[in-house]
């Protein structure tokens, strides 16, 4: 069955889980078989095929068989299920383990309206079990039904049914979730799929079909807000296409032409001149879940980890600094002053482990408080810190782009899902940045057309080290080098400014912060209008850089730190110890020409 035979059609997502070997597969394979989503003659196949190998044929199979056919055009693999009932049509989501599961859920991959928890009659309730209730419970899956699978194992005993409920449901009460059915069944008999077991007859309650068309399908996301990570910005102009094309897949709402759009964290804003898409015809609007692309009015620069919002609607938070809810699956524990790689949406961050305020092992939800590490399938509550700031929502507006991975060495290690959103010292600074460019009043001529007239991008070159160093020589060097070669650029004195925008404020530790403040807003005007800026300032920290990069364009910015050894905690782009002679501007016009500042001559025209 493929997407475009269910599209346009109810539809309702459903994750399946629970403990390995206790038959989701199995239930899977029944589901398929009894509602006649099997392809013609695929069941009599893997019968024969067992037949041959001289194995008993199981239901499970049939997912491997299905998956072996991908090349055959059916759409199936080993995340996805498609089957239907009378009322609607399903996609299952199957949890195979902990990572895949988290995988799917948390980067938007599945969205589960409601799940199934399988759990082995014989065997009981077990970790994974309640790891898997935990979990759902932690994404905000409510609608939600039990089946207590391989009765036919244990003599379809009623009073092995009732211990497993009682057990279960006290543990999800403690979550606060309660399962709309605990339904006895048999994958391999086919139990209470389709049909009834006249063996259980003391139970009264729904089939899984049955149960599964009792689940209500989520609140469209159309009524939501606007929500629309931005993937990526595309210019053709090898086609003469020279219009900026935002794109991206929407997450909640609706998008129409004529809408003003605000992008955070950055503030930027603009209106929708067109909407785009991939070999179909100009639409007037789109919707949620379709990806998309739209160009604007105005001439803005918008770059990937953007999240793309409706001016009149509810804004999205923003902060380098929250609140959330870890599940954390890595081989080593998480832990504090530890770098980490944060994704939500299409945006990256490096982060932090702040604060470990609270660890719950998921299996026994057991909580103990001053912990200093997090354990593999245990869940936190802890306050992050980002290295930039990102947006995102609280649950209850939208779920998806409250979600996140955390990565460690190029593995997804743990979720999470964003709580609160925390105050930092930049705080204020961030929300004057964001005013501002709310505020921009943008140039009719774009970034790429001053790009292409003079030759470069905008860049801010920040020369920094001790104080014995002098800093402000190679930035002449630099600054008579780069012009005699035809670039356009300016070395900025720091007394330019101390003694004119900055003559109202003293030159004390504590004026620093808005002295830099001020020289970001200055630097920010002049890289809008395609200059090579240089700056030179005295040992510069991570702090410092930091609030320089909440005002300008992290990625327009180059920090070169001369002499040895370096004093401070700063991240720097090129290390020159002898800033002396010819070969210190030759090194940092290398750095520039291959991150693209300088465009080389097969770049131009």
């Amino acid at each position: 069955m493929t997407l475009e035979r269910i599209a346009g059609m109810e539809r309702l997502s459903l994750v399946i889980g629970g403990h390995v070997d206790h038959g989701k597969s199995t239930i899977i394979g029944r589901l398929l078989a009894d509602t006649g989503s099997l392809p013609e003659g695929k069941l009599l196949q893997v019968r024969h095929a067992c037949e041959r190998a001289g194995t008993p044929f199981e239901w499970a199979f049939l997912l491997d068989a299905l998956k072996d056919e991908q090349s055959q055009g059916i759409t199936i693999d080993s995340a996805r299920v498609f089957f239907r009932t009378a009322k609607r049509h399903y996609i299952i989501i199957d949890a195979p383990g902990h990572i895949e599961f988290l995988r799917n859920m948390i980067t938007g991959a599945a969205r589960a309206e409601a799940a199934l928890l399988v759990i082995d009659a014989n065997e009981g309730v077990q970790e994974n079990t309640r790891r898997h209730g935990y979990m759902m419970s932690l994404l905000g899956i409510r609608q939600l039904a039990v089946l207590i699978n391989k009765m036919d194992l244990v003599g379809f005993d009623r009073d092995v049914f009732d211990r497993t409920v009682v057990e279960y449901r006290g543990f999800l009460a403690q979550l606060d979730v309660h399962p709309e059915a605990f339904i006895p069944v048999s994958g391999r008999e086919g139990s209470n799929i389709a049909t009834r077991e006249e063996a259980m007859s003391w139970y009264t309650g729904p089939t899984v079909l049955e149960q599964l068309d009792r689940f209500v399908p989520e609140t469209p996301p159309v009524e939501k807000p606007y929500r629309m990570p931005v993937q990526d910005v595309y210019r053709f102009p090898q086609l003469g296409d020279n219009r900026r094309i935002v794109a991206g897949t929407i997450e909640g709402g609706v998008l129409r032409v004529g809408d003003e759009v605000v992008f955070y964290p950055s503030g930027k804003r603009g209106h929708v001149r067109t909407l785009e898409g991939f070999n179909r015809p100009a639409a007037a609007q789109v919707a949620s879940g379709e990806a998309t692309g739209f160009t604007l009015e105005e001439q803005i620069y918008v770059q990937r980890g953007e999240l793309a919002t409706r001016a009149t609607e509810a804004a999205p938070l923003v902060a380098t600094r929250l609140k959330a809810s870890i599940f954390w699956l890595g081989r080593r524990p998480l832990v504090p002053r530890k770098d980490y790689l944060l994704k939500l949406g299409s945006a990256r961050a490096t982060m932090r482990v702040e604060e470990i305020h609270r660890v719950v092992d998921a299996s026994t939800l057991e909580g103990v408080a001053g912990r200093r590490q997090v354990e593999r399938h245990e869940v936190a509550e802890c306050t992050l810190t980002l290295d930039r700031a990102i947006a995102f929502d609280l649950p209850d507006r939208c779920v998806t782009t409250g979600r996140f991975v955390i990565v460690e060495d190029y593995e997804i290690c743990g979720g999470g899902i964003a709580q609160a959103a925390l105050t930092d010292h930049h705080s204020e600074v961030r929300q004057r940045v964001f005013l501002r460019n709310y505020k921009w009043e943008p140039s009719s001529i774009s970034i790429e057309q001053r790009a292409e007239r003079y030759r470069q991008q905008p860049a801010l070159v920040l020369i920094t080290g001790e104080k014995e160093i002098d800093r402000k020589a190679l930035a002449r060097r630099l600054e008579r080098h780069l012009f005699e070669i035809g670039n356009v650029v300016y070395f900025l004195g720091i007394g330019n400014v101390l003694y004119g925008l900055d003559s109202d404020i003293e030159r004390t530790a504590e004026d620093r912060p808005e002295h830099l403040r001020r020289l970001a807003e200055v630097a920010n005007v002049m890289l809008n209008a395609g200059v090579i800026l240089i700056v030179t300032a005295v040992e510069l920290t991570s702090e410092d850089a930091e609030l320089l990069r909440i005002t300008i364009d992290s990625s327009l910015i180059e920090t070169v730190w001369v002499g040895s050894p370096v004093t401070t905690d700063i991240s720097y782009d090129l290390l020159l110890e002898d800033p002396e002679g010819e070969e210190a501007v030759q090194q940092i016009k290398h750095r520039l020409r291959e991150r693209g500042v300088l465009f080389r001559p097969w770049q131009v025209g």
